[in-house]
C-alpha cells in the first residue's frame, strides 16, 4: 500500500519534524476562512437564510430539529410520519444526517436549528482543511507549508465553496482524509482486527452523514488501489500487504453491516424508497468547459471572470481555471522526472483516478459551453446500474479536487527538500502558484433575510388549534420551492412545543417517472392550486368541482387547520400571499385572524 513518499528517493515513513506554530497558524487560517465564507449569516442565523439555496438550508434545519427530537423521545430517525402525511418519508434514502443531529442535539435545543446549522457548516469547513493537513504533514509530505497549501486548497477549492450553499453533507470533507487514512493503515500487520473496528465506525458515521460521499470515496480508493497495486514497481508490497489487508477489509464489512443493517435495509427494501433519483443526469453534469473556468464565489467571479456553466451555484463541483490545470501538469512533470520508479506508481494511479472521475463527471452525454453534443460518454453506460443510478455524475468530479491538492503539496515539498538550481527558476514557480489560486481565493456566501417564524408557531397559540399529532398545513403546502412548513416544525419540535404534522415537506421518495424519485409528493388539486396563485399572481378560477377535490384533498391528509403568513418565502421567486388568500377563501370560506397568520378551520369529515 502507499507509504509516505519522498519523491527523490521513494517511500519514507520518517515523520514530519513536529512544527507546533505551523500546525497553530494552518489551524487559525482554516477557521478564519470558514468564518469569512460563512460571514453573511453570523449578523444573525435566525433571520438570514443562503441566498442560492434557502430551500436546502431549511431541509437541514429541519433534519437537525427532527433528528434530536427523534432521539429524545424515542422516535425513528429514519423514518418519520410528520412530514408527507399520510404515507411519511423514508429518511434513509435522503440526506438524514443523523451523526450531526444527534451530536448536536443539545446545542439545537440550547440555540436553535438554524444557528446550529451554521455551526456546523463552519466547523465542517475549517475541519476539512485540518483534517487533510493533519493527513498531508503526518503521513505523506514532509513540509508543513505544502501539507498547509494541500490542505487548505483542498477545504476551499470551488466545489467546497459552491456546497458550502447549505449541504452539510457534502461540506463535511472531514471524513474523506479519515477514510483514507484508515484504508491505508489496514496494511499494517497486526492491525486487522482494531483497524477494521475504526474503519467499520468511520463507515458507519460517514453514511449517515454523507451517503453519497461515502460511495465516491470507495470508488476512488479503490481504483486508486487496483491501479497501485497492478504497477510493476508495486506488486511485490502490495502482494505481501494483502493478506492483512484483507482481514482488515472483513472486520470493517462486519462492524459496518452491523451497525448499518437496518439503515441499509431502510435504503434498498424499506418503505417509500425510490429507484434513480429525481435529478435529471443530462442537467446535473459536469460541463467539459468548466474545468477551465472560474467559479462566481471566487476572487475571479468577483473581478467579472465567473461563469454560469454549472447546473445550480451549489454545484460548481470543478472550475479549476487554465492556470491551475497548467500548474497541476507541471506539478505532475516536475514529480515524474524526480521521482523513483515505486514513487511513479503513486503518481500514475492518482492521474488515471483524477482523469476517469474527470470524465465520469461528464454524464451521459459530452456538453461543452452550455450546449449538448451526440457524443455518448461512458455514464451514459453505466447509469442503469444500481446505486449508480441514484449519483448525480457532476458530483464526481469532487475527486478530482484531492488529487490536484495532493500534486500540489507533492511538488512543493519536492521545490523545498531541492530547490531549483536558478533563482529565476524558483520564481517562476513561486508566480505559478500565486496566478493559479490567487483567483480561487473565495468570498463570502451570498446571504439575504429571510421571513420570520409567524409568532402564532413561537408563541404556541398553534396548539389551540390542531391536536396533539394533528395536521396543520401552510399556504402554499410545503415542498422545496416554499419550505416554510418544514422550519416552523423545525422551531416547534426544538423548542419543546410539541408535534404537529404537515402534507407533502421537501423530500426525496417515489412517484418519479420511470419508477424514479421526485422532490416532493405527486401534486394534488389543493397544492396545485395554492402553487398556481402563489407564482403567478393569479387566483384560479373555482368551482364546485374543484371545491369538492380540494376538500377531499384535505380529508385525505387530515388537516385540521390551515395557515397563511403575511408573509411567504418563495426560495425561487417572490411569493403572491394575496392571490393565495383569495384562492383558499374561495375554497374553505372567509378565514380567521390569529396572531400575525390568517387561519382556516377545517371540519372533521
Amino acid at each position: 500500500m502507499p507509504s509516505s513518499p519522498s519523491v527523490a528517493t521513494g517511500p519514507s515513513t520518517a515523520p514530519a519534524t513536529r512544527n507546533r506554530r505551523a500546525d497553530l497558524l494552518l489551524v487559525l487560517a482554516a477557521v478564519a476562512l470558514a468564518f469569512w465564507v460563512t460571514s453573511g449569516m453570523w449578523r444573525d442565523p435566525n433571520t438570514r437564510t443562503i441566498t442560492v439555496n434557502s430551500s436546502d438550508q431549511a431541509l437541514f434545519e429541519w433534519l437537525l430539529a427532527f433528528g434530536g427530537h427523534a432521539v429524545t423521545h424515542g422516535e425513528n430517525p429514519l423514518f418519520t410520519h410528520l412530514i408527507n402525511v399520510p404515507d411519511g418519508v423514508n429518511l434513509a434514502v435522503n440526506t438524514s444526517i443523523t451523526a450531526y443531529a444527534v451530536v448536536f442535539a443539545p446545542l439545537t435545543y440550547l440555540i436553535g436549528p438554524p444557528a446550529t446549522f451554521l455551526v456546523i457548516l463552519t466547523l465542517n469547513l475549517a475541519a476539512t482543511a485540518v483534517a487533510w493537513y493533519w493527513l498531508l504533514s503526518r503521513h505523506l509530505v514532509t513540509s508543513r507549508l505544502a501539507a498547509g497549501v494541500g490542505a487548505l486548497f483542498i477545504a476551499y477549492c470551488p466545489a467546497m465553496v459552491s456546497h458550502a450553499n447549505a449541504h452539510l453533507n457534502w461540506t463535511a470533507g472531514w471524513l474523506v482524509p479519515l477514510l483514507i487514512w484508515g484504508v491505508l493503515r489496514l496494511r499494517r500487520p497486526g492491525r486487522a482486527l482494531v483497524g477494521g473496528v475504526v474503519l467499520g465506525v468511520l463507515v458507519a458515521v460517514a453514511f449517515s452523514i454523507a451517503a453519497e460521499g461515502l460511495f465516491f470515496t470507495a470508488l476512488a480508493l479503490a481504483l486508486f488501489l487496483l491501479l497501485w497495486a497492478l504497477h510493476p514497481a508495486r506488486r511485490a508490497e502490495a502482494r505481501a500487504a494483502l493478506p492483512n489487508f484483507l482481514r482488515g477489509l472483513g472486520v470493517t464489512a462486519l462492524v459496518a453491516g452491523v451497525l448499518l443493517a437496518y439503515p441499509l435495509w431502510l435504503h434498498f427494501a424499506g418503505p417509500q424508497r425510490y429507484h434513480g433519483t429525481g435529478f435529471d443526469p443530462l442537467i446535473h453534469s459536469e460541463d467539459i468547459a468548466a474545468y477551465g473556468s472560474y467559479p462566481r464565489r471566487s476572487l475571479a467571479g468577483w473581478a467579472g471572470l465567473g461563469t454560469s456553466l454549472a447546473p445550480n451555484p451549489t454545484e460548481e463541483n470543478s472550475f479549476f481555471g487554465i492556470p491551475l490545470l497548467l500548474l497541476a501538469v507541471a506539478c505532475f512533470v516536475l514529480l515524474w522526472r524526480r521521482a523513483d520508479r515505486a514513487f511513479r506508481a503513486t503518481l500514475t494511479a492518482l492521474a488515471v483516478t483524477a482523469i476517469v472521475f474527470a470524465v465520469l463527471s461528464w454524464g451521459p452525454t459530452a456538453k461543452w459551453n452550455g450546449r449538448l453534443t451526440d457524443q455518448l460518454l461512458p455514464f451514459g453506460v453505466l447509469d442503469n446500474l444500481p446505486v449508480i443510478n441514484a449519483a448525480l455524475p457532476a458530483r464526481l468530479a469532487l475527486v478530482v479536487a484531492p488529487v490536484i491538492g495532493l500534486l500540489l503539496a507533492y511538488a512543493l515539498d519536492a521545490l523545498r527538500a531541492r530547490p531549483p538550481r536558478h533563482r529565476s527558476t524558483e520564481l517562476v514557480w513561486a508566480l505559478g502558484f500565486v496566478a493559479a489560486l490567487l483567483p480561487l481565493l473565495p468570498t463570502p456566501l451570498l446571504t439575504s433575510v429571510r421571513e420570520p417564524v409567524p409568532a402564532f408557531i413561537t408563541s404556541g397559540a398553534w396548539q389551540r388549534y390542531v391536536t396533539p399529532g394533528g395536521v396543520l398545513t401552510p399556504l402554499p403546502l410545503t415542498v422545496d420551492l416554499y419550505p416554510d412548513g418544514q422550519r416552523w416544525q423545525a422551531y416547534a419540535l426544538a423548542h419543546r412545543q410539541g408535534e404537529f404534522r404537515i402534507p407533502a415537506g421537501f423530500f426525496l421518495g417515489p412517484g418519479g417517472p420511470d419508477g424514479r424519485g421526485r422532490i416532493g409528493p405527486v401534486p394534488r388539486s389543493f397544492s396545485a392550486l395554492m402553487d398556481q396563485a402563489g407564482r403567478t399572481g393569479l387566483a384560479p378560477i373555482v368551482t364546485e368541482g374543484s371545491i369538492r377535490e380540494c376538500r377531499a384533498d384535505l380529508r385525505y391528509w387530515g388537516v385540521e387547520t390551515v395557515v397563511l403568513p403575511d408573509r411567504v418565502h418563495g426560495a425561487k421567486f417572490d411569493v403572491d400571499e394575496e392571490a393565495v388568500r383569495r384562492t383558499a377563501t374561495a375554497l374553505l370560506g372567509p378565514p380567521e385572524r390569529v396572531e400575525d397568520v390568517w387561519l382556516w378551520r377545517v371540519p372533521p369529515s
